[in-house]
């Protein structure tokens, strides 16, 4: 579906995977925020063009804030075929954090070396997979409104309850759905 189509009540659809997705890291839920589900014309201009796309998110903030963006774990999930974390991307320019994310990869499907630099955590997993030249897609499919909870406006660096705007994506790998995406960004 293309981001512009995307609809309050298409996003509505999403929600429990989306707070399911964040739950392991943001427990309880409110620490992250509260999530209300928002359409493609509900967002304001800037965030339009960081989360209304079907490009790799590390892509979009690099080109959007004119600097490489690192990658700091905050925390993960281990499983023997899928690997879940929380982290945050800043600009390398100055440390400013412009993401706050949540991921959780199907392993299974993956080279081995794709899976072991994923694992390591060093390097945003939209320059993993692009360097490794798989075929992938973004499917864009939920846009959210988030009144910031307590760690993610510490993460952020904005007040408790400030709006900011976020989006459920995946990601399919060599056509095979492999990542759920929480991304939450800061122009």
């Amino acid at each position: 579906m293309p981001a512009s189509s995307i609809t309050a009540d298409t996003s509505a659809a999403h929600a429990a995977a989306a707070a399911a997705l964040a739950r392991p890291f943001f427990d309880p839920i409110d620490r992250l925020g509260a999530l209300t589900p928002v359409g493609y014309g509900d967002l304001p201009a800037d965030y339009q063009n960081l989360l209304a796309h079907t490009g790799h998110m590390t892509i979009t903030l690099e080109a959007w804030h004119e600097s490489l963006v690192a990658v700091r774990v905050v925390g993960e999930d281990r499983q023997p075929d899928s690997y879940a974390r929380h982290s945050l991307l800043a600009r390398e320019t100055d440390g400013r954090i412009v993401q706050s994310g949540v991921m959780r990869i199907d392993l299974t499907g993956l080279p081995m070396a794709v899976r072991a630099a994923v694992e390591l955590g060093e390097t945003p997993l939209g320059r993993i997979l692009i360097r490794a030249n798989l075929l992938r897609e973004v499917e864009p499919l939920a846009l959210w409104r988030i009144g910031a909870g307590k760690t993610l406006a510490a993460e952020l660096g904005c007040r408790p309850g400030e709006v900011i705007f976020g989006r459920s994506a995946r990601i399919l790998v060599e056509g095979e759905p492999a990542v759920e995406l929480l991304e939450i960004v800061r122009p």
